[in-house]
Formats: structure tokens, C-alpha cells, sequence
């Protein structure tokens, strides 16, 4: 995983990065997928992501995470090999702003939006009720893994 620090506004907790290690190699295995998988984090302000929900979604506005999946099918995958997965991005500005707002710290909602991007890369969607829960009880299997359950 690279994690990259865009802002300088917001001090990532110190013990997220090995957190967003353990969540994303339980993910692998829940969801049988082969080796390691590359992913890239950007932690950003919002206006960095603001500009790329304008450009990749057509909306002018910050959002708390995008995800930007690299792989179409997760069939015929190398055994072994080590697989790039995409790219997350997360606005620390919201992320702030939605722990305060739903009462828990930074740390839970960093990790919060990193699964529910891991889950959109994965293939994970919430259009539907049906898909919403799925993800849903994924995102909070995962986060109870790193004691970040809600």
C-alpha cells in the first residue's frame, strides 16, 4: 500500500497506516483473492477532491472518499502475484467533519471511508437496498477487525 499526504492541515493518527494494512489483507481473504494487492491512499483537503469528483463524476463538490477500482473482473488472476486494485481518496476536511458530526473520533472515520472505498474497488456497490446491506455488514466485519466498529 502507498499512502500519500496531500494536506498538511490534519495529522493522520498514528496508528491508521498499519490499521489500513490489516483491513485491506482481511479484505483479500474474505473475498479469495490471490498474493497482495497495490493500493494507492491519498489523503487530500477538499479541494483537491472536490476537483476530481468535478473532473471523474461531474460533481462540483467535496466528497469524503472516491475510488478509482484498476481491475473490470477479479477472474483469471495470477495465483500469487501481486494485483493493483486501484486508487482510494480521502478528504481529511470531511473526514473531520463526519467524526465530529457522528460522535466518534478521526481514527474511525479514516478507517470508515478507507473500507467503504476498499469495497467499491473490490466491486461493492450500494444502488440497490439489497447491495447497500451487503456492503453495509461487509464494512462493519472489516472495521470491527481493527476495533473501529461503530
Amino acid at each position: 500500500m502507498n499512502l500519500n499526504n496531500r494536506q498538511e492541515s490534519i495529522r493522520v493518527p498514528a496508528e491508521v497506516p498499519a490499521a489500513l494494512e490489516t483491513v485491506a489483507a482481511l479484505a483479500l481473504l474474505r473475498h479469495n483473492l490471490p498474493g497482495t494487492a497495490q493500493i494507492d491512499v491519498t489523503f487530500c483537503d477538499d479541494d483537491f477532491i472536490r476537483q476530481l469528483n468535478r473532473d471523474w463524476r461531474k460533481k462540483d463538490s467535496p466528497t469524503d472518499v472516491l475510488s478509482f477500482p484498476q481491475l473490470d473482473s477479479f477472474d483469471n488472476l495470477p495465483p500469487g502475484e501481486e494485483i493493483l486494485l486501484g486508487d482510494i481518496v480521502i478528504s481529511l476536511e470531511r473526514a473531520a467533519v463526519q467524526a465530529e458530526e457522528f460522535g466518534h473520533d478521526l481514527r474511525r472515520e479514516i478507517l470508515y471511508l478507507f473500507v467503504h472505498g476498499l469495497l467499491h474497488l473490490l466491486g461493492y456497490d450500494h444502488c440497490g437496498d439489497e447491495e447497500k446491506e451487503k456492503m453495509r455488514r461487509t464494512e462493519e466485519i472489516l472495521l470491527a477487525a481493527v476495533g473501529a466498529q461503530q
